[in-house]
């Protein structure tokens, strides 16, 4: 069998070795037909308990849970019950089959299809991937109005060549915990991007993964073997056996070094010239706190509020009222005992579909969307404030704004924040007086007027994502200019090292809390420009922890200068590859005897 590779997006890093086991999407089978008058409500009903049949299977899969499995998994089971309950999917395509006589599976493939498609308009790409989880959730209605199940056979004998590496064209958090009790060594999937619900949890059990890689289902034949990379993105299908040897190599190695990194969890992040730098946590659910307190974080650098929004279809009413919203902070806030929680004000817009009915803006990124968004509807504002306040009273909180640019935003927005607090002191319920307030420094004007920020605001976060995105005038989720993100860019170099030089000679506190806050390919760089907190996925952090205690700051920050100092590709590349040389070799057993 000839041998070939595929890349795509890596998610979850690791190395598996497997044999390939196909999941065909239920959709693919789906029969369109017209249904007699006489028949519609039989056919309603068919699709009611088809709906009524998952909602048992994604209770059933719940409470099966083992104590010890990482709470995300709880979380995305119950927000696929949500969707599901949503009228969005269980009502509308019931309505479809009463005036357009369309079967049941017809109906519902409508529907999704034209959910999916509002997705398609959303910028962020937190969001923008919600609409794998509509997807998921169809799929799996599908499943039960076909009768097609969904299993994976028992892996025969033992050893890596045993285990088994799912191939679909999407594959739901639900399906991975049918999946639990097997051989599991991995996933490649067509669709999907690093913020997908199924990323996360593979991220969060460790799982070796790679998503949009477009057509792995179809080129890949069932029991074929694959070695998945990933750290790379990549699947090799078929391997020859000296290429399959050096991955099993190197994935015997990789485990080793996991073992001694575990060693680090309790371990200060101190450089060896003594900086003591912070490590925080990036989350989207209350239950992120779990692993974030077992990775040895500081605290929560950034809580997406945006997730309490999700599947919200409709109108303003219909967003989570400041109770539900309060539960989730607060329990977010205490189960960190103590460390602080960064809360994100809800960063979503006109380009959302949050409205099935809301027109979408002309070009989304550059519309009514985070901190402008939320200054025009003041009230669901002034909502989500006043239940971060009164979250506050039960333990440290920072209240993180989006996207701001101007004078007039930051101004607003702390004029509502001082609305919010007297209305809770007319309600005699307590917060925090003194609550810190930032801003995401995630637009180039910001970058550079910083000035402003610095004179109104208690902190800064670096959101990485969209000033590199902003600075470079390019979609970094878009295939076709995806090559031009570039973090060494000397435009982007400049605004990262002028706000955190800036910050720091104000005396105020500046945090990343970007992608390149958890690659270890940055941290040095990073270190070297003056930042002291870092803020990443929880899975991220020890890696992170080891290349800052095998970081000597007195030896970095000459070297970064002379990466700000370059200005041709070759030569930033050059400087960098020196900065990564300085004392690289990671001395783990050093730095666990120097914690004791």
């Amino acid at each position: 069998m000839a041998s070939f590779t595929l890349h795509g997006i890596p998610v979850s890093k690791g190395i598996a070795i497997g044999r390939a086991h196909l999941l065909a999407p239920a959709a693919l089978d789906v029969k369109h037909y017209l249904i007699p008058e006489e028949q519609v409500e039989a056919e309603v009903l068919r699709l009611k308990n088809a709906i009524a049949a998952v909602h048992q299977e994604l209770q059933t899969i719940r409470d099966d849970l083992p104590k010890e499995a990482p709470p995300e998994l709880g979380a995305f089971i119950d927000v696929h019950a949500l969707i599901l309950s949503d009228p969005m999917l269980a009502e509308v395509p019931l309505n479809i089959i009463r005036h357009r006589y369309y079967n049941a599976e017809w109906a519902l493939v409508t529907q999704i299809d034209g959910l999916s498609a509002q997705f398609d308009e959303i910028e962020d790409p937190y969001l923008r991937e919600r609409k794998a989880d509509i997807q998921q959730v169809g799929d799996r209605v599908l499943k039960v109005l076909t009768g097609t199940a969904i299993s994976l056979p028992p892996a025969a004998g033992e050893g890596a060549a045993a285990s088994i590496i799912v191939v679909a064209h999407d594959i739901s958090p639900a399906d991975m915990l049918q999946f639990r009790d097997g051989a599991f060594a991995g996933f490649v999937t067509d669709l999907g991007g690093q913020n997908s619900h199924t990323a996360i949890v593979a991220r969060s059990l460790d799982i070796p993964a790679a998503v949009g890689m477009n057509n792995a289902s179809v080129l890949v034949k069932q029991e074929d073997v694959l070695i998945i990379d990933g750290d790379a993105g990549v699947a090799i299908v078929n391997p020859s056996p000296l290429v399959l040897a050096q991955y099993r190599a190197r994935q015997e190695r990789m485990l080793r070094d996991r073992k001694k990194l575990g060693r680090l969890k309790k371990t200060p992040a101190i450089t060896q010239d003594g900086t003591q730098i912070t490590l925080l946590a990036n989350i989207e659910l209350p239950t992120d706190s779990a692993p974030a307190l077992e990775a040895g974080a500081n605290g929560v650098g950034l809580f997406r509020s945006e997730f309490l929004f999700m599947g919200r279809a409709g109108h303003l009413e219909k967003f989570p009222s400041e109770d539900e919203q309060f539960d989730s902070y607060c329990q977010t806030v205490v189960s960190m005992k103590g460390r602080p929680v960064t809360i994100r004000t809800l960063d979503v817009g006109a380009d959302k579909p949050l409205d099935e009915d809301e027109q979408t803006a002309l070009n989304p990124a550059l519309g009514l969307r985070a901190i402008r968004y939320c200054l025009s509807e003041p009230q669901m504002f002034l909502t989500q404030l006043r239940a971060i306040l009164r979250a506050s009273a039960f333990g440290p909180i920072k209240l993180l704004i989006p996207m701001m640019a101007h004078a007039f935003e930051i101004d607003q927005t702390l004029a509502l924040i001082e609305q919010a607090k007297e209305q809770l002191r007319q309600r005699k319920q307590k917060f925090d007086e003194d609550i810190e307030i930032g801003a995401m420094i995630e637009i180039p004007a910001a970058a550079l007027a910083l000035p402003m920020f610095i004179k109104r605001l208690d902190f800064l976060s670096i959101g990485t994502n969209d000033l590199i995105q902003y600075t470079l005038a390019i979609d970094r989720v878009d295939h076709e200019v995806a090559h031009l993100y570039d973090p060494l860019h000397p435009a982007v170099l400049f605004l990262l090292s002028s706000v955190i030089s800036m910050a720091r000679k104000a005396d105020i506190p500046v945090a990343v809390c970007g992608e390149m806050a958890g690659d270890v390919k940055w941290t040095r760089l990073l270190l070297g420009m003056g930042l002291l907190e870092f803020s990443m996925h929880p899975s991220q952090l020890l890696s992170v922890k080891q290349e800052i205690l095998n970081s000597d700051l007195t030896l970095l920050e000459p070297q970064v200068k002379k990466v700000l100092k370059a200005s041709e590709p070759s030569a930033i590349e050059a400087a960098m590859a020196q900065l990564r040389a300085i004392n690289s070799e990671p001395e783990i057993k050093a730095i666990a005897s120097r914690r004791r």
